[in-house]
């Protein structure tokens, strides 16, 4: 791997031999360490800082949400974790048609399905974990309980996506206290959230699913017209399932199968396979433009067939076959970008992602998220619970696969991940930043395989990504790469955000080292002991 450039800003990528933790906020990090040094499991760890995340990333995740991970213990193959939540029993596509519904409205209850998250951590816990929930929702309530201060990028993206909770009275009573979003170094604290968290704690799921919590979670979303029904919450039950790969540089990708998009990264990987991406005669501009073309082709794939895996209309295996992927890859000119579709779904950009690696080779990867800023910001205030909306990602149209219907799992777009490299795992990793995660996931490994990268440097390179029609470049991009790309037919512009936020652990088996990183874009690091 290269070296690199300690006169420019940045950071080394982190270096441990025992236990290493990923994630995008510092105090996350620093309780999941915390607990791999007590002699926790890379499960306890990971589930202490995504529930942590929950208490002080409330904007990005929270146990009004979904969960998805890829678990893998030492030298083991991994098993891949649904906690995505389901539409209501009465949520009836005719509904949704006779009401003049073409798309399920984000803000709306209609948008909330039954949040995975909870049962998915208890899940995981009483599988992997070594220690109780009380050991490991402890560092989220006493966030809660005690107060925690706001973080740089946190206020950004409260601030920026406030309206998302002014327009709910409720919501905007918490979360924006003296009218306005919290400022860096204010402190924040949810009593509410906290006992909720000391219930589940205590009785496991059921504090969630049964009883006061689904209660008022249950009224709430009726008193704004849902058809949530307590039954509906007391049935949930996220799943165990066979994660999918594909093969790209000779390693497996590892991703969770559908109603995620990992399908979709495995596309764009399996596609750049075919390409040599090491070429020194390639230009910036020609590998923008590979991986643009390469993820239009994806996407478009994705959006066409990803649903609940009970509706899936197609063969995943034969999907990336060769003769499948060789078909898309010889659509593909180096000099001319293919039209792209227009996205009429809604835009994802929230999500929480956390890589752990324990002392033993347990690795997991694990994502949570609230899918808009905010969810659908309609909030449950006497069990502190900030619902996502999830549902928005069902289209309202007969005949798709996707189509919202009782108890379906929506599409969704967050996705955790791992390499593999001789049977083992090689790398656990994830990329933040909802429909840009699949094109993430490529952009990664091509850093890191291709150009020799180590994964903080990866995750510090500019990144591009095609999606609705245009093409978004961060600023660190040139100016004469933009209009190398323009010439080509790309609508080029600048990003107005940065694109994404990525966290990996590698793990160096001969050498017993593992390397980890945090991205920039956020305001986490990765930290091992």
């Amino acid at each position: 791997m290269q070296q690199r450039d300690f006169f420019k800003p940045g950071r080394s990528v982190a270096v441990s031999d025992r236990g290493m933790a990923a994630t995008s906020h510092p105090l996350a990090t620093l309780a999941a360490v915390d607990i791999l040094r007590a002699g926790g499991s890379a499960v306890d760890a990971a589930v202490a800082a995504v529930a942590l995340q929950s208490v002080i990333d409330p904007h990005m995740t929270g146990i009004g949400g979904d969960c998805f991970a890829l678990y893998s213990a030492a030298g083991g193959m991994p098993v891949a974790l649904n906690g995505s939540g389901r539409a209501p029993q009465k949520a009836k596509l005719d509904y949704f048609l006779e009401k003049g519904f073409t798309a399920i409205p984000d803000d709306s209850p209609h948008a909330v399905t039954i949040p995975g998250a909870i049962d998915a951590w208890c899940r995981l816990i009483g599988a992997y974990g070594r220690f109780d929930m009380g050991r490991v929702l402890a560092p989220a309530i006493a966030a809660a309980e005690e107060g925690y201060c706001i973080t740089p990028r946190v206020e950004l993206d409260w601030d920026r996506y406030s309206d998302r909770v002014a327009k709910h009275p409720a919501s905007s009573a918490y979360f924006l206290p003296d009218g306005r979003a919290p400022r860096t170094g204010e402190r924040m604290t949810n009593p509410a959230l906290a006992a909720t968290l000391k219930a589940v704690a205590r009785d496991g799921r059921d504090a969630f699913y049964r009883g006061q919590v689904a209660e008022e979670i249950t009224q709430v979303l009726q008193s704004l017209g849902g058809l949530h029904e307590e039954s509906d919450f007391a049935d949930y039950k996220a799943f165990e399932t066979t994660p999918i790969s594909g093969k790209f540089r000779g390693r497996d990708l590892i991703e969770c199968p559908p109603n995620g998009q990992g399908l979709a990264a495995l596309l764009i990987t399996r596609i750049l396979d075919g390409f040599d991406l090491r070429d020194p005669k390639l230009s910036e501009a020609d590998r923008i433009h590979l991986h643009a073309e390469a993820t239009k082709a994806g996407y478009a794939m994705r959006d066409q067939l990803i649903s609940d895996p009970d509706y899936l209309t197609f063969d995943i295996d034969e999907l990336l076959s060769d003769r499948s992927i060789a078909a898309m890859r010889v659509k593909i000119s180096l000099e001319r970008a293919a039209d792209a579709s227009i996205w009429d779904g809604p835009t994802h950009r929230d999500t929480v992602y956390v890589s752990v690696v324990d002392r033993d080779g347990n690795a997991i990867s694990l994502i949570n998220s609230v899918f808009m800023p905010f969810g659908s910001g309609i909030y449950a205030p006497r069990s502190g619970v900030l619902l996502q909306n999830r549902g928005a990602g069902f289209v309202v149209k007969q005949g798709h696969p996707n189509a919202i219907g009782p108890g379906k799992l929506p599409f969704h777009t967050i996705i955790p991940a791992m390499l593999m490299e001789n049977g083992k795992v090689r790398m656990s990793f994830g990329v933040m930043g909802g429909q840009y995660q699949a094109a993430g996931h490529a952009h990664m490994l091509t850093q890191i395989l291709d150009r020799d990268l180590d994964p903080q440097q990866a995750s510090d390179q500019p990144r591009s990504f095609c999606f609705g029609g245009k093409l978004s470049l961060e600023p660190t991009i040139s100016e004469e790469t933009k209009r190398d790309l323009e010439r080509r037919g790309h609508v080029a512009e600048w990003a107005d955000e940065p694109i994404g936020g990525a966290q990996a652990i590698m793990i160096d088996h001969e050498r017993g080292v593992l390397l980890g990183a945090s991205d920039h874009r956020k305001d986490g690091v990765a930290l091992g002991y």
